[in-house]
């Protein structure tokens, strides 16, 4: 499903004519790229790594010819706002469950306890009053790098919070003018969700389950960044990255100060404002070597297992909103996936992100983001230079085609299944690891 004869309009069409409106390493990648020409201001594009508000406001009247490509899908908030992907989980959950029985749905039991607030109020103070005592999250639908996010533990702070947020809600709810709805997700609650469904004033807000007990190292709380690039929900095209981080609290932690953000906030956003911050020393670590160290304490295959449990996540997040975003042949998306890990070395999803941020925080950061991008347009493929069977491209591995892909090299694991196509964190196979950032070349 290509270009009309292997790419031969390409060829016609010298160059390839990009738009961004993001200055960071994404810029550097493009106006690196040979044959690419960057275009100013409401001149022709071929290419446009565009942000969520332009294409709130410009997607449904932009015509695109058949070559063009942009970095998002309409209603990629599906995924990426932290309510909807609960939602759109909680749903799936209970597909699996009448299609393939529990233990198929238990599959889908990665993320914490989650109700949305307001409109879920009653249901989680349900809840709350079965577990008390125990630490609770409330993180803004909507906003980034943690943002509006505190922890509590007693009922009297959410009333004060509710009492905050009810008198400012509810009425701008109401006046907002109603949309026609085009896509088809209009099965959710309206009460509790806007019909713009982007960063409008009225704030909802998620209370989740805080994780008690994470896995620790140096006695600092982590969480895991990586990489899926979707080409397609329909059929589900998606690759994941080879390279990606754990980044690390400054602090030690804690349950004892639930009010610390530098304890309890991984964001590099939050991170650095921390007065005991290291730009140099930054509080990264490369997925190589977050994998080689838990081998060497878990064995590897503890390892292998909480690998698989992490993709597993990748494809049950992605299956859960396939039927629901639309799938745009135009449109691809780069998704920062928000990993956290337990003592037990079970992951749990924390969030997807539509716009992973490509501002390096080190010179390895930077090296990593650089190929990552590079990667991610030799997949995306304006060249038209793939023949479509490709299961690797550089560092990226192809995870899933309509279907689960496995991994060419060695007979099947124990169990007769075929092995995923996924390397992970794997060492010596990612081109940015530590090789002073030449990337692989294409791997035909």
């Amino acid at each position: 499903g290509h270009f009309v004869s292997g790419g031969s309009t390409l060829e016609q069409r010298a160059l390839i004519r990009f738009k961004t409106t993001l200055m960071n390493t994404l810029m550097d990648v493009l106006r690196r790229r040979p044959g690419w020409v960057e275009v100013k201001d409401e001149g022709e594009w071929d290419f446009y790594w565009c942000d969520v508000s332009w294409l709130r406001e410009n997607f449904d009247h932009t015509y695109m010819d058949e070559h063009v490509r942009i970095s998002h899908f309409r209603n990629h908030y599906e995924l990426t706002r932290k309510n909807y992907m609960v939602k759109n989980l909680k749903r799936f959950r209970k597909q699996l469950e009448r299609e393939a029985g529990k233990a198929e749905a238990a599959k889908c039991d990665f993320f914490p306890k989650t109700f949305e607030m307001p409109c879920e109020y009653h249901l989680f103070v349900e809840e709350f009053r079965k577990n008390p005592g125990i630490t609770w999250i409330m993180k803004p639908v909507a906003r980034s790098q943690g943002k509006g996010i505190f922890l509590f533990r007693k009922l009297k702070d959410i009333m004060d919070w509710r009492k905050g947020t009810a008198s400012k809600k509810l009425p701008s709810l109401e006046a907002q003018p109603a949309r026609a709805n085009t896509n088809l997700s209009s099965s959710h609650d309206t009460r509790c969700s806007d019909d713009q469904k982007d960063e409008l004033p009225v704030e909802n807000y998620v209370a989740q389950r805080y994780i008690e007990n994470p896995y620790l190292i140096g006695g600092r709380k982590f969480d895991l960044r990586v990489y899926v690039l979707v080409m397609s929900y329909i059929p589900l095209r998606a690759w994941l990255y080879r390279d990606g981080f754990a980044r690390f609290s400054n602090t030690r932690f804690t349950l004892t100060s639930i009010d610390d953000h530098y304890v309890h906030l991984t964001n590099v956003a939050v991170q650095k404002t921390s007065p005991d911050y290291h730009p140099k020393k930054g509080c990264k670590w490369m997925l190589q070597r977050f994998r080689q160290y838990l081998a060497s304490k878990h064995g590897p295959e503890a390892v292998e297992r909480l690998f698989r449990d992490i993709d597993n996540i990748f494809i049950k997040s992605l299956q859960s909103v396939q039927k629901v975003i639309i799938s745009d042949k135009h449109c691809f998306e780069l998704y920062g996936y928000d990993i956290l890990i337990d003592q037990d070395l079970k992951p749990w999803l924390l969030e997807v992100n539509a716009s992973p941020s490509l501002t390096a925080s080190s010179q390895e950061d930077y090296e990593l983001k650089t190929c990552l991008l590079e990667d991610t347009l030799h997949v995306v493929d304006m060249e038209a230079r793939l023949t479509g069977r490709e299961k690797r491209v550089g560092g990226f591995d192809l995870m899933w085609n309509d279907g689960p892909v496995s991994r060419e090299e060695g007979p099947p694991d124990l169990s007769g299944n075929s092995v995923t196509n996924t390397h992970l964190g794997m060492l010596g196979q990612a081109g940015s690891a530590g090789s002073g950032g030449d990337c692989l070349a294409y791997q035909r």
